[in-house]
């Protein structure tokens, strides 16, 4: 880990602190644009559960994951079916913005944020008043064919789940429909990878956020911050794959952290 590392733990500051909070937060206010990187575990403290952290989706049903991999979802009706049904319940649709949204949305107020770079698909970030958000895994807040790309409001699809269509086909070509997301197994949009990468190479500092950093070319993301000097700093409640390369390290829940950061970065979330 580079020297000016700082670990944070939620129990307190870890052996190798060198800088505190307040070192984060002069990064921030001195930084000639931040870009941001966040991941499931901002959303989890609205009620969004994630997938890889001790008490993720896919860490107590393995089997989960087949429902976000393209191949499953395209070849198995089973698949769709209960994809649909758990979209008709989840949470997203009723949840609320948390602190860690909150201080996102205080910081690009303040002109520190120019980027907000998100694996979510939830929409918080917009709900909190984040404007710049770049959503690299798309959105769950819009349905899509899969064969003529006819996008529909998901709240329209879901109505038709509630109506009895267990696997709804799109009404223009009867093309398979899934969420206006990206699943397992299905490419990027070019220009929405594109927006995040000019974002990342153009910052100073790059911070990323409640994600595991294991999913690319989102994670990816670091590495193109890296090349360009940027300072790198990683908030999660885990350990991620880069942080042995970050400029700091901060191990604990991201509700808590961020609204600190932000006061530490001499802003008030009035």
């Amino acid at each position: 880990m580079a020297d000016d590392a700082h670990v944070a733990t939620a129990a307190g500051v870890g052996p190798r602190q060198v800088a505190g909070m307040s070192k984060v937060g002069e990064w921030l206010r001195a930084a000639n644009g931040v870009t941001v990187l966040t991941g499931a575990g901002v959303s989890t403290d609205s009620g969004i559960p994630d997938f890889r952290g001790p008490q993720g989706v896919w860490t107590r049903d393995p089997e989960a994951e087949r429902l976000s991999t393209l191949q499953d979802y395209v070849a198995d009706p089973r698949v769709r079916v209960e994809s649909w049904r758990r979209r008709h319940d989840h949470p997203a649709w009723t949840a609320r913005p948390n602190a860690a949204h909150e201080a996102l949305a205080t910081l690009e107020r303040a002109g520190i944020i120019r980027a907000l770079v998100t694996q979510n698909i939830d929409g918080l970030h917009q709900k909190a008043g984040s404007s710049r958000v770049i959503e690299i895994h798309g959105t769950m807040w819009w349905a899509e064919c899969l064969s003529c790309g006819l996008r529909t409001p998901m709240a329209d699809v879901l109505e038709r789940v509630a109506d009895g269509e267990a696997d709804p086909l799109c009404l223009s070509c009867a093309g398979i429909q899934k969420s206006a997301t990206i699943s397992f197994g299905q490419s990027l949009d070019r220009e929405v990878l594109a927006a995040a990468e000019r974002a990342a190479s153009e910052c100073e500092l790059f911070l990323a956020v409640g994600t595991s950093l294991q999913v690319f070319p989102a994670a990816g993301l670091c590495d193109v911050a890296l090349r360009v000097g940027a300072r790198l700093v990683v908030i999660n409640a885990q350990p991620t794959p880069y942080d042995e390369v970050a400029a700091a390290v901060i191990q604990a829940p991201v509700g808590v952290v961020l609204p600190q950061l932000a006061a530490a970065a001499g802003l008030d979330q009035a």
